[in-house]
């Protein structure tokens, strides 16, 4: 009976002490805060939309996430807008007539800043590209 005790007890320890070697798809929340240096090839992505769509959920991405829109030039495409008192701009272009690519900068060219900023933006646009976009005329 001691054998069998002891047994599982060592077999539940290793699960304690070693960790689990899988890597996850989400990143932990100490990475999304904790500023870093962010490559250039993270600051843009093609999404399957076009441009006019892709513009719009941009705006509707950065207000639901609570940062500040400076400036909106919708003829050229891009947002300036502030994020945990930094600036950036949000530009968006068009790949073909189905994709568009949104590029997000940093005004001040310095790529040190929090990767949450970009994840959340693009999370958000990802989850609600099949939703219909309504303008509001005001």
């Amino acid at each position: 009976m001691a054998r069998i005790i002891i047994f599982l007890l060592t077999f539940l320890g290793i699960f304690f002490i070693f960790p689990n070697n899988v890597k996850s798809e989400e990143m932990s929340l100490s990475t999304l805060i904790t500023v870093r240096n962010i490559p250039y090839s993270e600051c843009t992505k093609v999404f399957n939309t076009d441009n006019i769509k892709l513009f719009y959920l941009v705006i509707a991405s950065i207000n639901a996430n609570r940062f500040k829109i400076d400036e909106i030039q919708s003829k050229s495409g891009y947002i300036l807008f502030t994020a945990v008192n930094k600036q950036f701009l949000a530009s968006v272009s068009n790949v073909n007539t189905k994709q568009g690519m949104l590029k997000i900068t940093p005004v001040d060219g310095s790529y040190y800043f929090q990767q949450g900023i970009l994840t959340n933006i693009y999370k958000y646009i990802e989850l609600n590209i099949n939703n219909p976009v309504k303008v509001s005329n005001l």
